[in-house]
């Protein structure tokens, strides 16, 4: 996969073109993180515990699946087989940023699910207060 040229300058100032990639639990893409920001994450994930069974299964799933990648020369990271397996990643994919992390997602998959939010209905239009004091 490559990286667009806008992103590369920034992750080698910023982790020096060390990333990790997981699953994402509740979608099927796969998550980019530079390395400093999954080393935050998992120290988080780490400090739950293993006694309950949701911060086990989180621990497995994100953890047991991370995987360290780098950009090469010209931008490029090689995505495993079972994470590109998981997320149906094809010929085609989407990168989408997302703050402090990228999604990766097969572009076919990306463009349905995309379409599904804009079409999805909002309800009574009433939003959670930290949504409400969002200002885009």
């Amino acid at each position: 996969m490559a990286m667009p040229s806008k992103y590369r300058d920034r992750l080698q100032t910023r982790c020096n073109g060390q990333l990790v990639v997981t699953v994402d639990l509740r979608d099927p893409c796969l998550l980019l993180y530079p390395l400093p920001e999954w080393e935050d994450i998992e120290r988080q994930l780490v400090r739950l515990g293993n006694l309950n069974p949701q911060a086990r299964r989180l621990q497995r799933l994100l953890i047991g699946h991370a995987t360290e990648v780098e950009l090469d020369g010209n931008g490029r990271i090689l995505l495993p087989p079972p994470l590109r397996d998981f997320a149906n990643l094809d010929k085609r994919i989407a990168l989408t940023g997302q703050g402090k992390k990228f999604e990766i997602w097969d572009e076919q998959t990306w463009n349905e699910h995309r379409e599904s939010w804009f079409a999805a209905d909002t309800g009574n239009g009433e939003l959670s207060v930290e949504l409400d004091a969002l200002s885009l």
